[in-house]
């Protein structure tokens, strides 16, 4: 059984319980989809714990914006990545730490396949920056291109939008809760596994999936899973730095 984790935000709370939670059930490895750094108030604690735990990263696109340009992000994404840059080049830091963390992300792939499963931050069609949301399901085109996309994998697991669920090839969505919190693979499908550090759902728990592989690596089950952690504790540091805005910390209460 694997484990999928993304958009952690330099979170470190929401990070540490859902690393503990994995190890409760015993995976035996973690890939994270992209995005963990951005804004958060731990970006080099939370990267340096995914770069020890994690098989590999996905490139997100806060970690795009880290390196080139974030100016398609909105002010208080920007000002929070803007902050981040810095703290990953902190000069009472170890030089050697901080080449270590940028090489990291310049390695970043934008996307991995694995037999029948693709993994991507944003979107089969634009692996770093589309948003796939619940409302998509009915956009018969961008279904179609996103699964064309897809080639011959049957699964696409990806993270960006924050909001966990199934999208099926048959052009339904299926929200975690309404299914029992796992699918049985029966059709191909694209997996949102949701938000580690900041979820969007109206649930403010971390959020991650497993997956466990059928026989010869085909069908299988999803598991989503919810995980609480101190979001006090985390709204505290983010106010607790001027260069953060209050927002970042309020919305983890309301998981918005």
């Amino acid at each position: 059984m694997q484990a999928f984790i993304s958009d952690i935000h330099s979170n470190v709370e929401a990070l540490t319980a859902c690393l503990a939670e994995i190890d409760r059930l015993q995976c035996k490895r973690i890939v994270c989809l992209g995005d963990i750094i951005g804004y958060g108030p731990e970006p080099r604690a939370t990267l340096k714990t995914v770069m020890q735990r994690a098989e590999f990263s996905l490139l997100g696109n806060h970690e795009h914006g880290a390196m080139y340009n974030a100016a398609d992000f909105n002010p208080r994404a920007r000002a929070a990545i803007d902050w981040t840059r810095n703290q990953l080049s902190r000069r009472d830091c170890p030089r050697e730490e901080n080449t270590q963390f940028w090489n990291y992300l310049d390695r970043m792939p934008k996307e991995h396949r694995e037999g029948a499963v693709l993994y991507v931050h944003g979107s089969p069609r634009d692996p770093v920056r589309e948003y796939l949301m619940p409302r998509d399901a009915t956009d018969r085109q961008k279904m179609d291109e996103c699964f064309a996309k897809m080639g011959d994998a049957r699964l696409c697991f990806v993270g960006h939008s924050h909001v966990p669920g199934v999208y099926l090839k048959s052009g339904t969505f299926l929200m975690p809760a309404e299914i029992g919190m796992q699918w049985q693979v029966s059709e191909p499908a694209m997996i949102n596994i949701g938000s580690v550090g900041q979820p969007r759902d109206g649930d403010p728990r971390s959020s991650f999936v497993t997956y466990e592989p059928g026989a010869g690596g085909l069908g299988g089950v999803v598991r989503f899973h919810r995980v609480a952690y101190d979001v006090a504790a985390t709204q505290a540091k983010i106010r607790a730095i001027p260069d953060l805005p209050d927002y970042l910390a309020d919305r983890l209460g309301q998981g918005r």
